[in-house]
């Protein structure tokens, strides 16, 4: 039985292109952030509180207010971002198995607009690991109970047309 937390969808009345009260609708380098990439649909740029050596989040220009807004139909999204990270960490020659990526579930995410957190890991201390706990899947769920899910649990539990949570889905 998958858990209900995941397989509800949310309307997409809820996502909308800009919301001027979000500050990462707001991101650019004449608003201090540290931009390292961006293209028409993404920005990526350097955390302001970096967990790790190396800390970047990637988000849509869309107005997306978190993980759980998303659908199958974001997939590629999830997959381009996913790609840019790769990018941006094989710029800083970081091994793949020190790369870690993915999205805190709502109410457990500080910003109001979807991003991917790409990290070089070690974690400066085990405060910072503790906040980006990977839970593994078990039986038919992809993932366990966590407030953070891996970049490649979200795309195989949107694959299926189901909703990251909280609760294992």
């Amino acid at each position: 039985m998958k858990s209900k937390a995941c397989s509800q969808q949310i309307p997409v009345a809820e996502t909308s292109r800009y919301d001027p009260d979000c500050s990462f609708c707001h991101v650019s380098v004449e608003n201090d952030f540290q931009v390292v990439w961006e293209d028409d649909e993404l920005i990526a740029f350097k955390d302001r509180d970096p967990a790790c050596g190396h800390h970047f989040q990637i988000i849509p220009r869309l107005h997306i207010s978190s993980v759980r807004q998303l659908r199958k139909s974001d997939v590629d999204m999830i997959k381009t971002m996913v790609n840019v990270g790769h990018q941006l960490l094989e710029q800083l020659d970081v091994e793949t198995s020190m790369r870690k990526m993915g999205f805190h579930i709502p109410p457990f995410n500080s910003v109001g607009h979807l991003h991917l957190h790409v990290q070089a890991l070690p974690y400066k201390n085990l405060a910072r690991r503790l906040k980006y706990p990977t839970a593994p899947g078990f039986r038919s769920f992809h993932k366990g109970f966590s407030w953070f899910s891996d970049a490649r649990q979200t795309i195989l539990i949107l694959q299926e047309g189901r909703s990251v949570g909280i609760f294992p889905c």
